[in-house]
């Protein structure tokens, strides 16, 4: 895998912005292949396609592809978007897209992560303010993605640093964490947040200490009146999908 991208694809082009569209864009289509099935190329997809930049042709997989200049191995906390209707409408739906997300620098890729689809919730898409009547756009909502409300388990590496995975260790890692996949987009959110509410927390835990949360649930989720009961549901699906442990008399063990 090539990191560098064509510079020449850049002549023509004054905006940064443009340029960095350009470059970004054809490198994932000429370097990257389906972190999914593993077929070794994705294409395209048609012009002003909502929310979805690349396609598989093998599994119908889609992609949409973010990237930012930067040398940092950290994703920034909030990620630009485009409509805020548009978006929210794709990422409820039935084939939503999974996420790239590219830092570069120095015209070559640095740091690349695929976040499967089934981590996008409303909850992690942000609403911008209306773009002012003055404006060429006016009432124009854009939005952002809030890079902070998706777990770390669901950014899975593909670059690293500079230092390319391999095909195998990524497919691999993916279909591990859509294994994960749920039917709803309300399971998804508890799904996230279970998992962030883990990730908190040490390698071996207890169901007490997930209970000390049941506050900051109850917030998010107002007209819930059994949070501990939807806790024990989720540790046990992540117990299920091979991600936590249960070692007994409510101690868990992160795997």
């Amino acid at each position: 895998m090539n990191l560098r991208f064509d510079t020449s694809l850049a002549e023509g082009y004054k905006s940064p912005s443009q340029i960095a569209r350009v470059l970004t864009e054809d490198w994932l289509a000429r370097n990257m292949y389906c972190p999914i099935c593993g077929e070794v190329s994705i294409r395209r997809a048609e012009p002003n396609a909502p929310v979805k930049d690349y396609v598989c042709e093998k599994c119908k997989a889609q992609y949409e592809l973010k990237s930012m200049k930067s040398d940092s191995e950290r994703f920034q906390t909030t990620v630009q978007d485009g409509v805020y209707r548009t978006m929210i409408s794709r990422i409820t739906s039935l084939d939503n897209p999974s996420f790239f997300f590219m830092h570069y620098n120095r015209y070559e890729v640095n740091n690349l992560v695929i976040v499967p689809k089934c981590f996008f919730t409303p909850s992690v898409i942000k609403k911008r303010v209306a773009l002012k009547s003055t404006a060429e756009r006016a009432g124009w909502e854009g939005c952002v993605i809030q890079m902070n409300e998706i777990p770390a388990t669901a950014k899975i590496p593909i670059i690293i640093n500079g230092e390319v995975r391999p095909i195998p260790d990524v497919v691999f890692q993916y279909q591990r964490v859509y294994n994960l996949q749920t039917k709803s987009v309300e399971s998804r959110g508890w799904l996230m947040d279970t998992l962030h509410l883990v990730e908190r927390l040490d390698e071996t835990f207890t169901i007490k200490q997930m209970y000390s949360f049941v506050d900051e649930l109850q917030m998010k989720y107002p007209n819930n009146n059994h949070i501990p009961d939807k806790i024990r549901q989720q540790l046990q699906f992540l117990r299920d999908k091979g991600f936590i442990e249960f070692k007994g008399r409510g101690v868990y063990k992160k795997i």
